[in-house]
């Protein structure tokens, strides 16, 4: 929880939520100008009422009696145009600004590095991106607005008040104190009850879409009933903040309507005994007008407390949006080429990395792919295969020495250039809930229809993609759920394919792949890999033989370099993981 989360009201973090309505200053100023109007409207019903009872009602002036009546629906006609505009853009304003505040957030969080990913809970970005925005766009509808209005309301009631009759005003200000002293508590405590609100709505979030996502594992372990435990305790706690925050206004408000009811006794009680014992009965409106002013000087009072929830309840989530706005944790796009022709010779020289900084995970390693080239890596799981995809497309910065792609420092080039020139297809295939057209081409524009069908006739799963129930405009469902592995993959390789990347990356996928599609994916590789500069994380003993070098990984480190052949001979590692991994496959 935040250690200032007990603040009543932060006040440079509401100046940078209204630095985004600037783009919005014509609707700010109006939605303002309706809140000053409708404190003038709202004061003027007790003053028309005081002059209805005082100079119409008491002395039988029927005719003023009816331009007073007249004059009261006007004012109650303007209060209620201004009431309208004032509520329909208080909320167009805060839907813009949260809508200008979420592509913000949208397009950081998508350059982040992948670490930030690695560390961070999805169900708790989610949470920030959508339920936490809509808190912020409150602040606006509901909450400074509304919050503003009401001051200016009780503002002219407590000047309207003073001039009407000042011994009566008196009486009522002595009462307000102490709603305000409660009001003040009320806030301090809601701030903090808010924000264990959020704290366990994220959590409750993140859980459920954990279980959710993991739902084959849950079942296939048998863990539902422990899930459903933990579950039980996190809802648990989530409604016992909700509890804190009702327990609170369960205590406020009754007070408030106490404190209220006091004023009003004390002012019927006081000028009704100053009128039958000294003031003329000409006076009774002006008792009338006051009972309408006190509800307008201490109704609005609770609602200002009920709205500064909302106000709190805002910031609270314009704190944690912030922080992710704040979080510098972004690769530096800093290289300004931009290569068109890239051939593809790779070099790794001399590269440390380590996903934590006190563990290392590659530890100098050195080496070069010519142009054309297909190499394979292979090793152990851990050994660092993967992560030197990573490192090419830039996912994660090294530690130190160079990745040189033509002989350029990756770091040189835009973003955009480097990785627009290397196609990856991973061995865990991410499909969007959408169209397989969709999913190829990732709706690039330049990248049509009639491209994708002719790419994919080249690599063989034309035939495949066109037997599914409308074709390449079948939607997979989200992550591809409509597909098996085996389809989900060779969706993967049509994606790079089209993209004609000058640099090809490929974690092969064996697990769950029938022999069908396996057969596909291995023509599929051979297709794509043709004629450019390839890298594939080797799982079949096909693409290891085929392959011009071989890298042989272990724990960070090359131990060994050649072809298969070569490596055979030297009857070192390689051979060890060949005839323990790859040989049994051969036989088979």
């Amino acid at each position: 929880m935040d250690k200032n989360s007990g603040k009543a009201f932060d006040i440079r973090l509401f100046r940078r939520l209204l630095a985004h309505t600037r783009p919005y200053r014509l609707t700010f100023y109006g939605v303002a100008l309706a809140a000053i109007l409708l404190s003038a409207f709202a004061v003027m019903t007790p003053i028309i009422v005081q002059k209805i009872v005082d100079d119409a009602i008491k002395v039988g002036d029927q005719e003023k009696l009816l331009w007073l009546t007249i004059a009261m629906g006007v004012v109650l006609l303007g209060q209620v145009s201004c009431q309208l505009a004032f509520n329909y853009y208080a909320n167009w304003l805060g839907e813009s600004v949260i809508k200008d505040i979420r592509i913000n957030l949208f397009k950081h969080m998508l350059g982040f590095r992948m670490k930030y990913f690695d560390s961070s809970s999805l169900g708790v970005l989610v949470t920030r991106a959508v339920a936490d925005m809509q808190r912020i766009g409150e602040i606006f509808s509901q909450g400074f607005f509304v919050i503003v209005a009401d001051l200016l309301k009780m503002l002219v009631a407590a000047v309207v008040m003073l001039i009407m009759n000042w011994r009566l005003a008196l009486i009522v200000f002595a009462i307000l104190p102490l709603i305000l002293y409660a009001t003040r508590l009320f806030q301090k405590a809601m701030k903090v009850a808010f924000a264990e609100v959020r704290l366990q709505v994220s959590n409750l979030n993140s859980f459920v879409q954990e279980r959710i996502t993991g739902m084959k594992i849950v079942q296939l372990f048998t863990r539902e009933k422990i899930e459903s435990e933990k579950f039980r305790i996190i809802n648990e706690k989530h409604k016992n903040a909700w509890l804190k925050t009702v327990w609170y206004n369960s205590i406020f408000f009754p007070i408030a309507e106490i404190v209220s009811s006091i004023a009003v006794g004390l002012i019927v009680w006081y000028g009704g005994l100053q009128n039958v014992s000294n003031l003329s009965k000409e006076e009774l409106g002006t008792l009338f007008a006051f009972i309408l002013l006190i509800d307008m000087l201490f109704r609005p009072l609770r609602q200002i407390a009920d709205k500064f929830n909302t106000l709190q309840m805002g910031m609270v989530a314009a704190n944690r949006v912030f922080k992710i706005l704040d979080t510098q944790s972004n690769i530096q796009d800093v290289g300004t080429i931009v290569k068109d022709d890239v051939r593809g010779n790779i070099k790794f020289e001399n590269v440390h990395f380590g996903y934590l900084e006190d563990e290392e995970v590659l530890h100098g390693i050195s080496f070069e792919v010519e142009v054309g080239e297909t190499v394979a890596i292979v090793g152990a799981t851990g050994a660092g295969k993967s992560t030197i995809i990573n490192l090419l497309n830039r996912f994660y910065e090294i530690n130190s020495g160079t990745i040189r792609i033509d002989g350029i420092d990756i770091k040189d080039f835009s973003l955009a250039s480097l990785r627009g020139k290397i196609a990856v297809v991973l061995q865990d295939v991410f499909l969007f809930a959408d169209t397989i057209e969709n999913n190829i081409s990732l709706k690039n524009e330049s990248i049509g229809l009639d491209r994708i069908v002719a790419a994919a006739k080249q690599i063989g799963v034309d035939e495949f993609i066109s037997s599914l129930p409308g074709g390449y405009n079948y939607n997979v469902k989200e992550r591809g759920t409509m597909l098996s592995s085996g389809q989900r993959q060779l969706i993967a390789f049509l994606r790079a394919y089209v993209s004609n990347p000058s640099i090809l990356v490929l974690d092969e996928a064996t697990s769950s792949v029938d022999t069908y599609s396996e057969q596909l994916i291995q023509r599929a590789t051979e297709k794509i890999t043709e004629g450019r500069t390839s890298i594939i994380i080797a799982h079949r003993l096909a693409t290891i033989k085929k392959a011009d070098k071989i890298i042989v990984m272990d724990e960070g480190r090359i131990v060994e370099t050649g072809t298969h052949k070569q490596l055979l001979k030297k009857g070192g590692y390689y051979k060890n993981l060949y005839e323990a991994q790859f040989l049994a496959e051969e036989v088979a």
